[in-house]
């Protein structure tokens, strides 16, 4: 199959980089690309929602999987679907939510392939209780570089499905996946709204998530002082058809239809600065109101997918987007550490996400555990912002802390090997794997995952 030469970047549009893509339709393809194709190395990659250069191969191989994105099963009473990995979650919610049948978790945007969620072992609000895409996870079938094709699961080739879950696309290609989907009565969620003051009362308010399945938190980042950590805590359940209002209640499965808007060109980078972050923030915490409300699943789990290409907003220098997490025990003087730092510099983040985490996956690279995360956009500056980011990254190590694989751009190899202390053992995995190093990404040569090439 002949490559195609473009010019690729993450969702971030921070680093661009020049890249050869294949999007092979059938399984003989990928497989002839794999063991045959002309580039030294490949990386999968689905939607391009990545924020960084985990889906980049800077001068090498991509390998786009938005072409084999068919549904092979779904079992109607049990829930099991089994797809192929370029199925989208969109696509998914398209089909199966009016049948009664949701995500188990779910990242920000829908516009995630089911490849991608998995390599980056997705996380969603209700992390708190149940953890990430992982353990919904049945099963998957990687494609190695030998050409072989295997079935991983917790329970066969444990320690591949280990690595290759959360591991960044480096341990192979994923063909297909078998997830448990959640059964819903309507496609409305239940929401409590609770302004906070500060920190404090910000994660004093997640002490009743185990009542929610839902938690998260939006945080106004450029306060001070006794406001610093100020936000607004959004705790929701899934609605049952008894809790909607009578019209909703009619056809309570029914996907909402919404106007889709649309950023049309990237904005002048002047326009996103300290003062217009400020204000922002301000309006937006002003505007919300506290108590009840019954919101449709794509305002409470998409917000910012109704707005297609967002992410034009920041401008032709892009953005980088930083999610950070904490253990319990260190989690508040890291989170002061970090809004403190933040405030200081002015940096003009309009988002800023706080959620509590629970249970670990298996994931020798997995992201989270039991903690707090806290999500930051920052416009790309240069020098002065990878600066800012190598002293959050000293907050991190400081306190036990770590950063978001398919949210990272900037961090040395030094700083991911002390945060992710299980990489040797995924190592050892990958090298057993793939010996020629067939699998490679601009990220993986940053972070002296792969040597040099």
């Amino acid at each position: 199959m002949e490559a195609r030469e473009e010019l690729l970047s993450g969702w971030g549009n921070y680093p661009v980089e020049r890249c050869y893509t294949v999007r092979p339709a059938t399984l003989a393809a990928l497989h002839a690309i794999v063991t045959r194709g002309t580039q030294p190395n490949y990386i999968a990659r689905g939607l391009g929602r990545a924020y960084g250069d985990a889906a980049l191969n800077r001068q090498h191989g991509i390998i786009v999987q938005t072409r084999l994105d068919r549904f092979l099963s779904f079992d109607e009473c049990s829930g099991i679907l089994e797809c192929e990995a370029g199925v989208s979650f969109a696509t998914i919610i398209q089909y199966l939510l009016p049948r009664g049948w949701f995500l188990p978790t779910t990242p920000g945007t829908k516009h995630v392939t089911v490849g991608g969620a998995i390599a980056a072992d997705v996380h969603g609000k209700n992390h708190h209780l149940t953890g990430s895409l992982g353990n919904f996870l049945l099963d998957f079938t990687l494609l190695t570089a030998s050409g072989a094709l295997l079935t991983c699961s917790p329970q066969e080739n444990v320690d591949v499905f280990a690595a290759t879950l959360g591991g960044m696309g480096l341990t192979g290609i994923i063909i297909s996946a078998r997830l448990q989907l959640v059964r819903v009565e309507s496609a409305y969620v239940q929401v409590v709204y609770r302004k906070t003051k500060n920190l404090d009362e910000t994660l004093a308010s997640f002490a009743t998530d185990h009542e929610y399945r839902y938690s998260v938190a939006w945080v106004d980042c450029l306060t001070s002082a006794s406001s610093l950590g100020r936000g607004v805590v959004m705790l929701g359940n899934e609605a049952r058809v008894q809790d909607l209002p009578e019209p909703l209640a009619r056809h309570p499965l029914a996907l909402p239809t919404k106007r889709e808007l649309s950023m049309p060109f990237r904005l002048p980078g002047i326009v996103l600065n300290p003062w217009s972050a400020k204000a922002f923030n301000a309006l937006y915490y002003s505007c919300h109101r506290q108590g009840l409300a019954i919101v449709d699943y794509e305002t409470f789990f998409y917000p910012l997918d109704h707005v297609l290409h967002w992410n034009r907003i920041y401008g032709w220098r892009g953005f980088v987007q930083y999610q950070a997490f904490f253990p319990p025990e260190t989690a508040h003087s890291g989170l002061i550490a970090v809004l403190e730092k933040v405030s200081h510099e002015q940096q003009a983040s309009f988002l800023a996400v706080l959620k509590r985490s629970g249970p670990a996956s298996q994931g020798l690279l997995s992201f989270l555990s039991p903690g707090y995360t806290l999500a930051l956009d920052f416009p790309y500056t240069g020098p002065d912002l990878q600066r800012l980011l190598g002293e959050l990254d000293a907050v991190l190590l400081k306190h036990g802390g770590r950063l978001y694989l398919a949210k990272d751009a900037t961090t040395t190899a030094e700083a991911f090997a002390a945060m992710y202390p299980r990489l040797p053992e995924f190592l050892a995995i990958k090298t057993r794997l793939d010996p020629s190093n067939r699998f490679v990404s601009s990220q993986a040569r940053r972070l002296d995952i792969v040597e040099a090439l």
